[in-house]
């Protein structure tokens, strides 16, 4: 990640644990302050390291099992309209993004859609056979059965746990976490880039129980990659 850099590598390693372990991050404008370069060059650090975070969902395959919580939600500006359109499952504006989470780990990615068969390819995809999986009571769940234990819990009857227990709290934890996070710090993140800070978010949540020495050698011992320009800027979603 650091071959052809002009900048020294005691920066780099600052800047690598200061976003890591900063609960909501840290701005390209605090950075570049931080480190008195300019904010593109601080924007460019903060996003190759985004790229290294991102996972690569070919090698995903069953990755999740035991008890899995899954949902959606959308991310983006406000639609223009009167506040009650825009709640929900809103599509103007807004980017869709599934979540997956079990005990151990988060996964969240930005899909084109909330459909059936979109969200049916990813769980078949990255949860293992006859899990449990745990979702609202949203349509495009109906089905999941077939290949697991679907445990529901409907929200829109007022119940956030069903009567064997089973809820959706840690992914809409997570949720939250994910949008006070873009909007206090990043204050608007467009659909471009929007998978690279759900990785972000992800990876921080999946080590917050790890002291600042072992998030910062865990990020280094990964599969880290030179980025270029060109993926640099190239659209992630």
């Amino acid at each position: 990640m650091f071959e052809g850099t002009h900048i020294p590598l005691y920066d780099w390693f600052y800047t690598i644990i200061q976003f890591l372990t900063h609960t909501k991050g840290i701005s390209s404008v605090q950075l570049s302050k931080d480190l008195g370069v300019t904010q593109k060059t601080a924007w460019s650090m903060l996003h190759k390291i985004r790229c290294n975070l991102m996972e690569d969902t070919s090698k995903l395959g069953d990755v999740f099992s035991g008890v899995v919580q899954m949902d959606e939600t959308y991310i983006g500006g406000k639609a223009k309209g009167k506040i009650w359109q825009n709640q929900g499952r809103s599509r103007k504006q807004k980017t869709p993004v599934f979540g997956l989470l079990t005990r151990d780990r988060v996964f969240a990615l930005t899909v084109p859609d909330v459909s059936t068969k979109t969200l049916h390819t990813v769980i078949n995809w990255v949860v293992k056979r006859h899990s449990t999986v745990v979702t609202d009571g949203f349509v495009s769940y109906i089905g999941l059965s077939k290949n697991y234990r679907h445990e529901v819990v409907e929200h829109k009857k007022g119940s956030y746990k069903n009567k064997r227990g089973f809820h959706t709290n840690g992914i809409e934890g997570f949720w939250g976490q994910l949008k006070r996070g873009l909007k206090s710090t990043y204050h608007s993140v467009g659909r471009k880039y929007l998978d690279r800070y759900c990785s972000e978010f992800s990876f921080r949540y999946n080590n917050r129980h790890l002291s600042t020495l072992q998030v910062f050698i865990n990020f280094l011992s990964g599969d880290n990659f030179h980025v270029s320009r060109k993926l640099l800027l190239a659209n992630t979603t």
